[in-house]
């Protein structure tokens, strides 16, 4: 088998991907006799079956799920690529990739649509993801990251801002349960993280300081946590900048300076310098001016 062989392998890859002939050949764009054709000529060449053909369509073999790892493998890297490519344009056009913190959102997704508007050629994906999506691969051209200096090898770092969080109940939660102090946790009721190993270091704080047993909630979102809060369910974290429907919450102790993490602004040194990645990364440093966070 030889790079030659490539749109025999890709067709393959989206049969198995589609379970069909027909919606293979729809996906890429050829006629279904060539889709059977490349299948055929793919199962000569390596001497073994690759489908099960059946009324409902076509299930890969162990054969053919073998060969159909190492394609999907190869049309990502080349998926990559391509965004990598696109992003080296002198316009601010095409596609933008930029992941962040889910929690970011209300910030960055206006900001993100300002600039839209100032470029209307350009299309934009937000990946609020756990995982550190690798920009060296392209699955991202802007990456905005929180804690430590983020030390990947050829990406570029910059500081982008502070943010601290605040230790928040609502009033009838005050009401039923009193204030905080600190040192006297006794009979409060915290709202948690569901990871076992928090990387923010706020949660870090509440895992190492209060017990599992005063963790009555558990949830995956910063924007579920402040509705848990304003729900009344217990003493939850808020950004120090999202005052929407915080009118009436209670500060249960002053902020820690454990509370606080470092936001950065990451790019690939591969595509730092192209039009499209440093007009962006010019336009947050200069928006995040007004937004209601500490300088970096």
């Amino acid at each position: 088998m030889s790079f030659d062989h490539w749109d025999e392998i890709r067709t393959a890859y989206q049969v198995a991907r589609m379970g069909t002939v027909s919606g293979a050949a729809e996906v890429l764009g050829v006629h279904h006799a060539t889709v059977i054709r490349h299948i055929d000529a793919l199962e000569g060449r390596l001497g073994a079956k690759l489908f099960q053909r059946h009324a409902r369509g076509y299930t890969p073999t162990e054969a053919g799920q073998d060969l159909l790892t190492v394609a999907g493998q190869t049309d990502d890297q080349f998926s990559q690529l391509a965004s990598r490519i696109k992003g080296r344009g002198d316009e601010v056009t095409g596609d933008l990739l930029v992941t962040s913190l889910d929690s970011l959102a209300p910030l960055l997704v206006p900001a993100i649509g300002e600039f839209m508007a100032d470029h209307p050629d350009l299309r934009v994906k937000l990946i609020s993801d756990q995982r550190l999506l690798r920009l060296e691969y392209g699955e991202a051209h802007v990456a905005i990251r929180a804690g430590k200096l983020p030390d990947e090898p050829d990406n570029v770092v910059q500081p982008f801002f502070t943010q601290t969080l605040r230790l928040m109940a609502s009033a009838e939660y005050v009401a039923r349960h009193g204030m905080l102090e600190e040192g006297t946790l006794a009979g409060h009721r915290f709202i948690g993280t569901t990871e076992d190993t928090p990387r923010a270091p706020n949660f870090r704080w509440l895992m190492e300081t209060v017990p599992p047993s005063s963790v009555y909630l558990r949830v995956t979102s910063m924007k579920a946590v402040k509705t848990a809060v304003r729900s009344g369910i217990g003493i939850g974290f808020i950004a120090d900048w999202d005052d929407e429907g915080t009118e009436g919450l209670v500060e249960m102790l002053p902020p820690m300076e454990d509370w606080s993490a470092k936001i950065w602004l990451v790019t690939h040194m591969d595509l730092h310098r192209t039009a499209k990645v440093q007009t962006f990364v010019r336009f947050l440093k200069e928006k995040v001016r007004g937004w209601a966070v500490s300088p970096p």
